[in-house]
């Protein structure tokens, strides 16, 4: 399989839950977000419950699920975060 390595940064409740800020992640070539994060929820079922909220940036700009991938880039998964 001819694939690509990407970089996923976890914040709040996501990175409380698998203990880390930030993985590595290879994924196929023809990847899109939406590969990534099911790719993510088969290495780690715990973000299960945090999915139907999420919201995913790309290289710093919001993308839909729907969104390539390339080579290198940095995919963020941010959860709803509660102020007061």
């Amino acid at each position: 399989m001819d694939g690509m390595e990407i970089t996923v940064l976890l914040f709040a409740s996501v990175a409380d839950r698998l203990g880390t800020r930030r993985l590595a992640l290879d994924v196929p070539e023809e990847a899109t977000v939406a590969t990534a994060r099911d790719l993510l929820l088969e290495r780690f079922p715990a973000i299960e419950p945090f999915l139907p909220n999420l919201l995913y940036a790309l290289d710093e700009e919001y993308v839909r699920v729907t969104q390539p991938l390339t080579q290198g880039a940095t995919l963020a998964l941010i959860p709803p975060v509660s102020g007061g």
